[in-house]
């Protein structure tokens, strides 16, 4: 099972200035022997934010191996040509190591920000992803065809951040190149069932993304309403112990998130995967 870092940047005056923030972890994060680093999407949840896309282009210019990921870009959020240019984009600037998590969207105040329909959010995704694959293989959708970038043909490899519902089970499984379940949202119980059902579907690339991991006595809670489900919030022993259930589920990758005012923890997870 791979291993990989989620950075949700927080915007504390204290810490270093961001930029620098987000190419020192880029950087540990390659050196430290870690499969990827990914980033999440929000903008109206009353703290600052930051872009996803310009944030995965900083990784990229102080990187040459890892992967580059989304969990997850809200879909209905954006235009979908606008969006496959963006994605373009980065796979260009990445070397084809760009991996775009996509999802529906779940948080309304997101919506009302740009005016989005947020009841339309579970027909739009499909509907916007058909979109983005034909403007990636060059065809002309609503005007002039856009021309892909050379050595981005096809666009970037798209996995699904979904509930284990059959209909998003067998889009990530059949149509698309994987499928993310998130750490906050789905207990173990229910996870082992989803990757059980994206198997029987096909599907070659399970992802459990956004577990807190921290490792000190009292460990900073995440800035959301929900309180996660899956975690490592323990001691490194306890947490090596963590990884190895999760793996029995037949997950490929684990995306850890690393406390934003404790980077150094990166090394102490490193050290579970040795």
């Amino acid at each position: 099972m791979r291993i990989g870092i989620v950075s949700i940047p927080v915007g504390t005056p204290s810490l270093p200035p961001i930029g620098a923030r987000i190419a020192h972890l880029a950087r540990e994060t390659e050196r430290l022997g870690f499969h990827g680093l990914w980033v999440t999407d929000a903008f109206a949840r009353g703290r600052a934010t930051l872009d996803p896309f310009l944030m995965l282009s900083a990784a990229a210019v102080v990187t040459s191996r890892i992967e580059l990921g989304t969990c997850v870009v809200q879909v209905p959020l954006r235009h979908p040509v606008e969006l496959a240019h963006r994605a373009t984009t980065l796979t260009a600037l990445s070397s084809g190591r760009f991996r775009f998590g996509v999802g529906s969207g779940s948080t309304k105040n997101d919506f009302d920000a740009v005016q989005a329909d947020y009841e339309r959010r579970f027909k739009t995704l499909p509907a916007s992803l058909e979109t983005m694959r034909k403007v990636w293989a060059g065809e002309a959708v609503f005007g002039p065809a856009l021309t892909p970038w050379p050595g981005t043909e096809g666009g970037p490899p798209v996995l699904l951040g979904a509930w284990r519902s059959e209909r998003w089970i067998n889009l990530s499984a059949k149509v698309l190149q994987g499928w993310i379940s998130s750490g906050i949202h789905t207990d173990p119980e229910d996870l082992a069932i989803g990757v059980k059902m994206f198997r029987a579907a096909g599907g070659t690339r399970a992802v459990l993304a956004n577990v807190f991991a921290d490792f000190r006595p009292n460990p900073a809670m995440p800035p959301m309403a929900h309180v996660p489900k899956i975690t490592l919030y323990c001691s490194p022993a306890e947490a090596k112990d963590r990884l190895k259930r999760l793996e029995d589920t037949g997950l490929d990758d684990v995306l850890i998130v690393v406390p934003p005012d404790d980077p150094a923890q990166l090394e102490t997870i490193a050290g579970l995967i040795t």
